[in-house]
């Protein structure tokens, strides 16, 4: 059966989905995608998976995708990020029978990403993408969809989105902010960048960005026109943000950990979409967010869970007829609702003028903007400064490492063939050379091996040579023999 494309892929395999859920980074786990699906997201994401560990590590891809079959977890699209054609398309065939699409992040602003180079780094590369699509649209027998963010400029955005769609791409997920829009400094959203990504191609498109509740979904698809709204902090925050409701934490907690007894993830995982969903009670009762980031145990996580709702429960009681949510929240704390990012200056004013009055610390700048000043740096780099004054974390005078010939990692100083160690032990064994750079000795231990091989022939003993004349014939015939 030839695979669908386009909107026939989105009408058929993806149920004509509206309400998605976004893949985030050791966040939209098996668990927490059946909790949304059980409160109105149509189709989900997998966390972002690294293709090239995906590809080399079994246990990665057991914990990711692998795990325990479920049939309530569908549509699924698995998402990869890469930056090799062959490594992303080797990775997909290994997921390709788990899920419905592969997605290629081509989306993610961190500094890990940046490191890395995937993610929204790769957006000016367009040979290489079209490289990455034009193999994996031929090779795999799912569709590929990408997941973008936008250019300043709508006619880069659009001739962006369009270079993606003939290269192969079958569905396109924008993101309305530039890579450089993350944490305080992320903004507002351009849907009049999606809207005109939507009105340029014809595969189906999906927008992501300033969804908060059920209401924004519905008025981005107006505006935009787009086939479905992907949400991300909106869901972490109130997974029930498809179904429309506004429900009490405790609620959507407790039927989480439910899932999650049934569905194991590692307790980080658990323990971060508990801050998210208790974000507004925790700032009240601060002893409980310390409680709740030192629990060792799932037992443990659902002690402090119960506590909380004691808490809101009793607090509820004592209510006074007439009295309105604080801190200017639309609901009381114990509801789940959206959280409103801070800018840069209302975080100053919440941490104090400098950002570290009462000893609390503003969020700390961004990595490429640290110049060795300790207030922007972070506390680890802080007692690394302490250890050592005269080091300095300036970017500029870090060392400018020279690139793998083959895979574009920093190649080894040393190395005879230009590469990282990786791809030079591979190069090396396919030669059988040497790398005395890389410690990598195939040429010296064949040699060796041949060597050993030859000093091991048997020379005729002496007592053989006093056998008989009739047995030495009896040998000579059946070597003869053998030859033969």
């Amino acid at each position: 059966m030839p695979k669908l494309r386009g909107e026939a892929f989105w009408r058929e395999t993806l149920r004509s989905a509206h309400y998605v859920v976004a893949p985030m980074v050791d966040q939209s786990e098996l668990a927490w995608r059946l909790l949304s699906r059980r409160h109105g997201a149509q189709l989900c994401y997998t966390p972002m998976l690294h293709a090239q560990v995906f590809l080399r590590d079994a246990n990665y891809r057991r914990e990711n995708l692998y795990g325990e079959a479920c049939p309530e977890d569908r549509p699924l699209i698995v998402q990869f990020c890469a930056n090799d054609p062959e490594v992303f398309v080797q990775a997909a065939l290994l997921a390709q029978d788990y899920c419905d699409a592969i997605d290629l992040n081509l989306g993610c602003p961190q500094m890990i990403a940046k490191r890395g180079h995937y993610g929204a780094f790769l957006q000016e590369e367009w040979d290489l993408l079209q490289r990455m699509i034009l193999l994996a649209n031929e090779k795999l027998s799912v569709p590929i969809t990408c997941k973008i963010r936008v250019f300043p400029d709508i006619d880069k955005t659009v001739k962006y989105a369009q270079m993606l769609e003939k290269a192969g791409c079958q569905l396109l997920t924008v993101h309305g902010r530039t890579k450089e829009q993350k944490g305080p400094l992320a903004g507002v959203a351009s849907w009049e960048h999606i809207q005109a990504v939507r009105k340029a191609v014809s595969i189906p498109v999906f927008a992501n960005g300033n969804i908060q509740c059920l209401s924004d979904v519905e008025e981005c698809i107006r505006k935009t026109g787009v086939h479905g709204v992907m949400s991300a902090e909106g869901n972490l925050h109130n997974p029930a943000l498809f179904e429309g409701r506004n429900p009490l934490v405790w609620e959507m907690a407790e039927e989480y950990l439910e899932i999650v007894q049934k569905y194991p993830c590692p307790l980080s995982y658990v323990r971060a979409h508990l801050f998210k969903l208790w974000h507004h009670t925790l700032q009240v009762y601060q002893q409980l967010r310390e409680e709740l980031a030192k629990v060792k145990t799932l037992e443990g996580i659902v002690d402090v869970n119960r506590e909380l709702k004691l808490r809101c429960q009793e607090e509820i009681a004592n209510q006074k007829e007439g009295e309105k949510p604080k801190e200017g929240l639309p609901f009381f704390h114990w509801i789940c609702q959206p959280y409103i990012r801070p800018g840069p200056k209302e975080r100053c004013k919440e941490n104090g003028a400098s950002g570290t009055e009462k000893g609390v610390r503003g969020k700390r700048a961004l990595e490429e903007e640290e110049d060795g000043n300790s207030e922007l740096l972070s506390k680890n780099k802080q007692k690394k400064k302490l250890r050592n004054p005269n080091k300095s974390f300036d970017p500029s005078l870090k060392p400018k490492y020279a690139k793998c010939d083959q895979c574009g990692n920093p190649k080894g100083n040393k190395c005879v063939f230009n590469m990282c160690r990786g791809c030079c032990k591979k190069r090396a064994f396919k030669e059988t050379a040497d790398c005395p750079g890389h410690g990598l000795l195939f040429k010296t231990k064949y040699e060796k091996s041949l060597s050993w091989q030859s000093s091991q022939r048997v020379i005729q003993p002496p007592e053989i040579s006093r056998r008989g004349d009739a047995e030495v014939g009896e040998a000579a015939v059946l070597k003869e023999a053998g030859d033969g």
